[in-house]
């Protein structure tokens, strides 16, 4: 296989260049709009006849969508971690790594905040949360820290897209799109010249070291929405490390999956190597772990203890109803990649992909998990309780609009991928130009 060191600018630039949807692309892009629109009915439904189209009731007030948001704020915690992190320790193999992260990072801390707004019912309930926000509250704390980290994510991304909007405004004429002016409004005052490249080295620097605590706090928080509750399953210490942890696990899967994607779509074979997958195959295997260790203290000191109210939460997720998704998620999402991982032939290209799959898949129904069989067992005895209040199963509208807001996160990567380049042009010609001999 070639090395993109050996390649010119040149070669590169028109390598990396945003590519026309072919015929795949089109189909991909229409059913994601088709499921997107599905999600847009059912929820103008949920507006005009309240949350009673749902399943949800006084018991399971949250439901798949708060689930969903838990599986979007983790996913999206990675994307800029990685980067900065990666960043600021001068990881030399992240180039190609780096906007694919940025990008999950934006989109999907751009639909956690919307499905919040879907779960209020109301969307107007939001402008509440800042006329009459409460400190006290968590639920203030989780929008002070998303909308932080979206603007310092979306900062981010727009920053070191600079260099690549200049090169995309010189070479537009082979770029056959509509997107000219759009790239001209973008970067119209960047220049590059060595005082704004100074500048913007500062900030991107700047930024990576704030978004690194603030990423932290996002998920911490959210733990803490369900640790501050007092019910068996979310009473624990442990909850702001074990949603860490598993957001850390998740994130690395949704990028070792975008990276395979982007790598077979655009045939960037030369650029996304077997290296980076195997790079990121003993991250992932090392997170796995992690997270399944907190998997492990976070059920095994209540079995152990077996308080009467814990145990209904805990005999319905390992031998109860909940019993299949449980140990789905623990074994597929865990095990199984593990014990891929951990060999070679398991960090190539084809087992990586199958591997952050399982681990993506998995990571969504322990968001399920945490949520419903909790709100199913409260500390408080239920007396005259319809016997529906026992059970929750989504209504086909929150099927639908979990659906739209996946199909939604998916859109947003793959238009990003239509206009802009999604390795950096500029930063794959200065490794190029860094690796040849003086």
């Amino acid at each position: 296989m070639e090395n993109p060191q050996k390649f010119s600018p040149e070669k590169i630039t028109s390598d990396l260049l945003p590519q026309p949807f072919g015929r795949r692309g089109k189909l991909w892009t229409a059913a994601l709009l088709l499921v997107a629109l599905i999600g847009a009915f059912a929820y103008i439904q949920q507006l005009r006849k309240g949350l009673v189209v749902t399943n949800m009731g006084d018991y399971v007030s949250w439901g798949i969508y708060i689930s969903n948001f838990v599986f979007f704020v983790a996913i999206s915690l990675v994307g800029s971690l990685i980067t900065a992190i990666f960043r600021l320790a001068d990881v030399p193999w992240r180039t190609p790594l780096t906007r694919i992260s940025e990008i999950i990072a934006v989109s999907a801390i751009t639909f956690a905040a919307l499905i919040i707004i879907v779960d209020m019912g109301r969307p107007e309930r939001m402008l509440y949360l800042f006329l009459h926000g409460r400190l006290q509250s968590p639920i203030m704390w989780d929008v002070i820290v998303i909308s932080t980290y979206f603007c310092t994510s979306l900062l981010l991304l727009y920053i070191t897209l600079l260099p690549d909007i200049k090169i995309m405004i010189a070479a537009r004429e082979k770029l056959g799109t509509p997107f000219a002016k759009f790239y001209r409004w973008l970067g119209s005052f960047w220049k590059g010249t060595e005082a704004q490249e100074k500048m913007r080295d500062k900030s991107i620097t700047l930024i990576c070291i704030v978004i690194i605590p603030v990423a932290f706090c996002i998920h911490t928080v959210t733990s803490w929405l369900f640790a501050t509750t007092y019910r068996p399953g979310w009473d624990s210490t442990n909850f702001g490390a074990y949603f860490v942890s598993g957001a850390f696990l998740v994130g690395a899967g949704g990028v070792v999956v975008a990276m395979y994607v982007f790598r077979r779509v655009y045939k960037l074979e030369h650029y996304i190597t077997e290296r980076h997958f195997d790079k990121m195959g003993k991250i992932l295997v090392m997170l796995a772990l992690l997270y399944l260790y907190f998997n492990v203290n976070e059920y095994l000191v209540p079995a152990f203890k077996m308080k009467k109210d814990e145990e209904a939460h805990l005999q319905a997720l390992f031998t109860g109803d909940f019993a299949p998704l449980f140990w789905f998620a623990i074994i597929v999402g865990m095990i199984i990649p593990i014990f891929i991982l951990v060999f070679p032939k398991g960090r190539k290209p084809n087992a990586m992909f199958a591997a952050g799959v399982m681990v993506v898949v998995g990571a969504w129904f322990k968001r399920y998990l945490i949520v419903t069989p909790t709100l199913l067992h409260p500390f408080l005895p239920k007396f005259d309780a319809p016997a529906r209040y026992s059970h929750y199963f989504p209504s086909w509208q929150e099927w639908a609009i979990t659906s739209g807001s996946l199909a939604g996160v998916l859109l947003i990567i793959t238009f990003f991928a239509r206009v802009f380049p999604i390795i950096s042009i500029y930063k794959t010609i200065t490794d190029h130009d860094s690796e040849l001999p003086s």
